[in-house]
């Protein structure tokens, strides 16, 4: 059986996009604004922030367009740009601040998190302190190493690792918590 693969409208987009041409650019914001708008919350707590964020981030996207040399994914690409963006505005809106200060953790197991609820995990991740919350995204989320995390946030890899590990200690003592507040525990 012969096989014919599938065309690749997105490769077409992409060079109409750069082109300028308004009706690329729309196709390619409706496919990927949602995930996009699911990268910008993930850093920034209010949805309307978040929305404007992930705008400009498109704006960067489409005025850069011609820069992306297809070396890699286009989505990773964008991406990219959306994570730099929010860096950028949580840089100037509030200084990134890494703590020094040990959560105490009582060592209990913490529950599997099967029942639990995709809005509560994102709660928890947003009250999380600015410096733990981004080196937890960049490191758990998008996947960076501490060296490329170090290198992005202006930090030595030594504190992106022990950010990290006092996010997760966060994490988890606060799952916990809510746990018990939701079992009727506390």
């Amino acid at each position: 059986m012969k096989t014919i693969p599938l065309h690749d409208s997105t490769n077409q987009l992409i060079a109409d996009a750069v082109l300028q041409k308004r009706e690329a650019q729309q196709h390619l914001f409706e496919k990927y604004a949602p995930k996009m708008l699911g990268v910008c919350r993930q850093y920034v707590k209010d949805l309307h922030h978040a929305e404007d964020l992930m705008l400009q981030g498109f704006l960067k996207v489409f005025t850069s367009i011609s820069q992306f040399k297809n070396e890699g994914s286009f989505e990773g690409w964008i991406r990219r740009i959306m994570v730099n963006t929010c860096i950028t505005y949580l840089r100037k809106k509030h200084p990134i601040q890494f703590s020094d200060e040990e959560f105490l953790f009582d060592g209990q197991a913490v529950a599997n998190v099967e029942g639990t609820e995709l809005e509560d995990i994102q709660k928890l991740i947003d009250e999380l302190p600015t410096g733990y919350k981004m080196v937890f995204n960049l490191y758990a989320i998008e996947g960076y190493k501490h060296s490329e995390i170090a290198k992005e946030l202006n930090i030595t890899e030594s504190t992106s690792k022990s950010q990290l590990f006092k996010a997760r200690k966060w994490l988890q003592e606060n799952y916990i918590i809510m746990n018990r507040t939701v079992n009727g525990d506390k």
